[in-house]
């Protein structure tokens, strides 16, 4: 009984203020970062390597409460230094230009409060990031998760000018108080100042991973009319990030054995829905991964699966949920899914390089 007056007083309190600091406007500045030491990037180029990560708040492997293998909720100082080390070492070893992260921590609790975009930053050649906060709340009254910060972010070599967070659809089956303290989920948009192209823009999305309700479709065309409005005002852009969404042909649909999740809170979108949700994404847009590529058979397909809930020794990389798109063009087979990575996330990085040369 004192929990549910409890949860019903908060909901009464949460319809008049915002007492625990997690709403957002429908369109709002992102933050601007900068390394603390800069690192002199090309003043001409002809061509950019581009990475998309969702590296899962410095987590790596550890089984956590919401994939259902473990209890974890915190991390240890050491824990989240040794993993956001080895992800910037990984990312200085394939020397990106661009990079849009997903579920980067700047502020939480459960990663020891380190602010995870700063010091990649601080440990790469990428000299300036933006951010646009996915989860934040002075204090999330469950499962010990406490003060929340984390969300989308863009590095780059150059400076990142006109920065966005363009708020996307919540889930409408959700209730109010969970609403009021779960994801707010964002596009993140800005101009690369990159000598040469004043009109070059990245995108970064990540689309969610736990409705059934038609919103990750709501997000996903919303993603696209932004890409669509750019293209039809003659801007350049990249666009990527983790869309939780299968690509059109795709074989295995709900059959992934690693998705053993019984609480309803936490069961995806069962994907049969999705099979033309990506067609237009495909056919307007240049993928980094054509579905040529991605092939009709699950041989060929499993080269390019990036995410999976289990790692080693028993999961491996079980579905494609991560993207890059562009309206100029990728160099032609320089796509690569960096499956190697197991040990540093629950999803695998992408990279492609985009030609500028005309």
């Amino acid at each position: 009984m004192k929990k549910i007056l409890l949860i019903l007083t908060l909901a009464l309190t949460l319809n008049n203020c915002d007492i625990f600091n997690t709403q957002f406007e429908d369109l709002e500045d992102a933050v601007l970062y900068q390394a603390s030491s800069l690192t002199e990037a090309p003043t001409s180029v002809d061509s950019l390597i581009v990475m998309t990560w969702n590296v899962k708040f410095g987590g790596a492997r550890i089984d956590f409460w919401f994939d259902c293998y473990g209890e974890r909720v915190i991390m240890t100082e050491n824990e989240v230094m040794d993993n956001i080390e080895a992800l910037a070492d990984y990312i200085e070893e394939v020397n990106p230009d661009i990079v849009l992260l997903q579920e980067v921590d700047v502020n939480s609790k459960r990663s020891a409060y380190i602010d995870q975009l700063q010091y990649l930053l601080d440990n790469t050649d990428l000299n300036y990031g933006a951010y646009a906060s996915q989860w934040k709340a002075d204090f999330i009254p469950s499962s010990g998760l406490g003060k929340m910060e984390s969300g989308n972010a863009i590095l780059s070599k150059w400076a990142l000018t006109d920065a966005e967070r363009i708020a996307l659809p919540l889930i409408s089956e959700d209730d109010a108080l969970t609403q009021y303290f779960y994801l707010k989920r964002n596009i993140l948009k800005a101009k690369i100042d990159l000598l040469g192209y004043d009109n070059l823009w990245a995108l970064n999305i990540h689309a969610s991973a736990y409705s059934n309700d038609g919103t990750k479709k709501l997000q996903l065309d919303q993603f696209k009319d932004e890409l669509d409005f750019l293209d039809s005002s003659d801007e350049l852009f990249i666009a990527g990030g983790d869309f939780n969404s299968l690509p059109p042909n795709t074989i295995k649909v709900n059959e992934f054995d690693d998705s053993i999740c019984e609480d309803e809170d936490f069961q995806g979108d069962d994907y049969s829905e999705e099979s033309e949700w990506l067609d237009e994404f495909y056919t307007d847009y240049e993928p980094a991964v054509t579905l040529d590529k991605y092939g009709t058979t699950e041989e060929t397909q499993f080269n390019h699966y990036s995410h999976t809930v289990q790692g080693p020794p028993e999961g491996f990389w079980s579905r494609k949920l991560d993207y890059l798109f562009t309206n100029l063009t990728w160099v032609e087979n320089s796509d690569s899914t960096h499956q190697e990575t197991m040990d540093l996330s629950d999803h695998a990085p992408l990279t492609s390089t985009l030609s500028l040369e005309n």
